[in-house]
């Protein structure tokens, strides 16, 4: 299991370095395997805005750009993502910034264009593979704040082993409990509060399986918008825990997974075929996986699945 450390601070937040973090979750029996910086390191980097984005006179593929990140002047910065446009929240690098690799921003010209920076995407900032385009900030971000610190990148991936006796361990909250009484600290466990029915759909729920699985709950929830984005600071946390973002739908249910332990899985309702069947598969019965890829199971395999199939 991964997670971030800062992720399980909020939960509980001793007075301990990383290292000795680590040491008192693997005293604890869950085995720490590795500890992990969640970027890589840099400086320099500070919030922008693409105030202007005019194609290069010069090159088809660059665009011209002045940003603002808060002084008194704006920067002329030459760019060549395809998702750099006006208006956007950007992140950027500039003249004096040092990058992963010790790679220094100086003063240049692309193509005849003064650049005085660089909008850098996570990749170029060693936060992750992704270098399809620059990084689209939330709209709201602070013009001038430090990357790291908006980002709160200051942060370890943490990862360890789970015995099988020790499954309310995976989730974030069960091993702040443990960290907590180690210390002596407080868990700031946030107030649930129940949510009220509000409709009366219903889908039936039939456990064929009860020894797998011996309680199975579900929910209709209405009005969601399965196109709106992810919150930047949720990609954030679930890439931290090893999780790719998905949608916002899929990316709800994996944070509650990672967070309090809680599996859960989101269904379209109109494309469930007479209710949910928990039931061992059927040899050889195979089901599409979120990633469009297909899986063939064996008969000791438990599926949720509905009148046709997983």
């Amino acid at each position: 299991m991964k997670f971030s450390e800062l992720w399980l601070r909020e939960w509980v937040n001793p007075a301990i370095d990383s290292d000795a973090l680590a040491n008192q979750i693997t005293m604890a029996g869950l085995e720490v395997d590795g500890v992990e910086p969640v970027a890589g390191s840099f400086n320099g980097v500070v919030v922008g805005e693409v105030v202007e984005c005019a194609q290069h006179p010069n090159a088809d593929k660059l665009r011209v750009t002045k940003v603002n990140v808060g002084g008194e002047r704006l920067l002329d910065i030459v760019c060549g993502a395809p998702n750099c446009r006006q208006g956007l929240k950007v992140a950027v690098a500039t003249i004096g910034a040092i990058l992963p690799g010790d790679f220094k921003i100086k003063a240049a010209k692309l193509r005849g264009e003064p650049s005085e920076g660089m909008l850098c995407s996570f990749s170029e900032l060693g936060i992750s593979d992704d270098h399809s385009g620059i990084i689209e900030l939330p709209a709201d971000a602070p013009l001038g704040t430090d990357i790291r610190e908006y980002l709160k990148l200051d942060d370890n991936t943490i990862e360890i082993s789970v015995t099988p006796n020790r499954a309310d361990c995976l989730g974030i909250i069960g091993v702040a409990r443990d960290v907590a009484v180690l210390n002596k600290a407080p868990l700031q466990e946030p107030e649930m509060v129940p949510v009220t029915a509000t409709i009366s759909d219903t889908l039936p729920i039939t456990v064929e399986a009860a020894d797998a699985c011996p309680r199975y709950l579900g929910r209709v929830v209405k009005g969601i918008n399965v196109n709106a984005p992810t919150p930047l600071w949720m990609k954030e946390k679930l890439r931290r825990c090893g999780i790719r973002s998905i949608d916002a739908v899929v990316d709800v249910t994996n944070y509650v997974l990672l967070e309090l332990g809680q599996p859960m899985h989101a269904f379209d309702k109109d494309r469930i075929d007479g209710g949910i069947v928990v039931r061992m598969a059927k040899e050889g019965e195979t089901v599409v996986l979120l990633d469009g890829s297909e899986a063939t199971l064996n008969a000791d395999t438990l599926v949720i699945a509905d009148r046709r199939s997983p």
